[in-house]
């Protein structure tokens, strides 16, 4: 029997640059740029390096998902434990900020292995924020409307936010304005003003 290949330590500089790297150039350019032998020469090492932190393309892609997805399932828990949940759940889902994870979902309809995880994160991501929202809701007094649970204003403010940041992003913007009047004008009424924070 082989023994198994020996792999980098998850803590060792080098692999955090071969992570960077990874990121930058999916950020920069899109996960279409991403090769063993492109991410070794952005980072000033040979392929067999890479390769020896990352059996594959595939293990390379999924390290810098989960390393980004952990902090921002943190960050996301953090925001909704605040003062004002709702306006917390629109800045997240409507943030621009979001690139990275739209270049993880288009990967995803080319690997098996990119959609599981991205697939098993967002329900994970979801069941989370669905609970620190309905808690805070429940501890600040907000009541919503009969017919609107916290689930379903979780996923209306997730699809809102992801079209109107999706559409910005094609440089579309038609009806824009209504719409974040609209999204403004029941974030006054649960939570009140922005400016009152």
């Amino acid at each position: 029997m082989t023994a198994p290949r020996r792999m980098g330590t998850e803590n060792s500089k080098t692999r955090q640059v071969l992570l960077d790297v990874t990121e930058r150039l999916m950020l920069e350019e899109g996960y279409a740029a991403v090769g063993i032998r492109r991410v070794a020469r952005e980072a000033e090492v040979a392929p067999a390096l890479v390769l020896y932190y990352f059996r594959t393309l595939d293990d390379l892609f999924l390290a810098v998902l989960r390393r980004r997805g952990d902090e921002e399932l943190e960050r996301q828990i953090r925001l909704l434990d605040g003062p004002r949940p709702l306006r917390a759940l629109w800045q997240l889902n409507s943030h621009p900020g979001n690139a990275l994870t739209t270049e993880f979902t288009a990967l995803a309809n080319h690997r098996k292995t990119i959609r599981a995880e991205l697939a098993d994160r967002a329900e994970r991501y979801r069941e989370a924020q669905l609970e620190a929202l309905t808690r805070r809701l429940a501890e600040t007094g907000t009541e919503l409307p009969p017919e609107v649970s916290p689930a379903v204003l979780l996923m209306l403010t997730n699809a809102l936010g992801r079209i109107i940041m999706m559409e910005n992003t094609m440089g579309m913007t038609t009806r824009h304005a209504e719409a974040l009047a609209f999204v403004e004008q029941v974030l006054e009424r649960y939570e009140g003003t922005a400016a009152d924070d």
